[in-house]
């Protein structure tokens, strides 16, 4: 039996936004992917590193990467200030902020240039007390550390924040493990929701 003219328009209308809809998520994974692969490193006020799991204390084998990355960078003089991020999550006593402090302490960056923030439990959250506390001190622009794929997501939430973001990607286990796709996935619906809605 031939389709209604009504019927034709209406799945030919929801065959084009179902195409519509998998270019854009395509081109948001693209995206994605390539501020990861394109860092912008270049000297700052300070350098901001997302926090990550700790375990009794110690970094996390992410963290710690994070915070190599970080070091590393404070190291070759691209900023004079370092910044850590990350509250205290479930089960834990002491936040991420903390544990990541006492790690810089112990690698030889002075404990007077590092600002901790102890209570973001959500990148956003993380990214807004960081940008007040630099916006207490003066700073304006910092290079974000974190994994590849959570740069693009970071660089817009530093700049909602009033921050001027450079990418400094960090190679962490998951980066080499073959699960870093499903970050990557996953990434691809939460970048979408916080450009558009403002989502956390």
């Amino acid at each position: 039996m031939a389709q209604s003219p009504a019927r034709s328009v209406f799945l030919s209308a929801a065959g084009w936004l179902l195409f519509g809809v998998v270019v854009i998520w395509a081109g948001t994974v693209a995206l994605i992917v390539a501020a990861g692969a394109v860092p912008s490193v270049r000297k700052a006020d300070a350098i901001l590193v997302l926090g990550a799991a700790q375990y009794n204390g110690r970094p996390s084998p992410v963290l710690q990467a994070r915070l190599n990355r970080a070091i590393s960078l404070y190291r070759r003089g691209y900023a004079k200030r370092l910044i850590v991020t990350g509250g205290v999550g479930t089960g834990d006593t002491v936040s991420e902020g903390e544990v990541a402090r006492r790690y810089a302490v112990r690698n030889g960056v002075p404990d007077s240039v590092i600002m901790v923030e102890r209570k973001g439990v959500t990148s956003a959250q993380s990214i807004t007390a960081a940008a007040a506390l630099m916006r207490s001190a003066g700073l304006r622009s910092a290079l974000i550390v974190s994994d590849s794929y959570h740069m693009l997501r970071l660089e817009l939430l530093a700049r909602r924040a009033g921050v001027r973001p450079f990418r400094a990607p960090a190679v962490t286990p998951i980066d080499r493990s073959p699960h870093r796709w499903r970050y990557v996935l996953r990434e691809s619906f939460i970048f979408p929701a916080t450009a558009l809605l403002g989502a956390k």
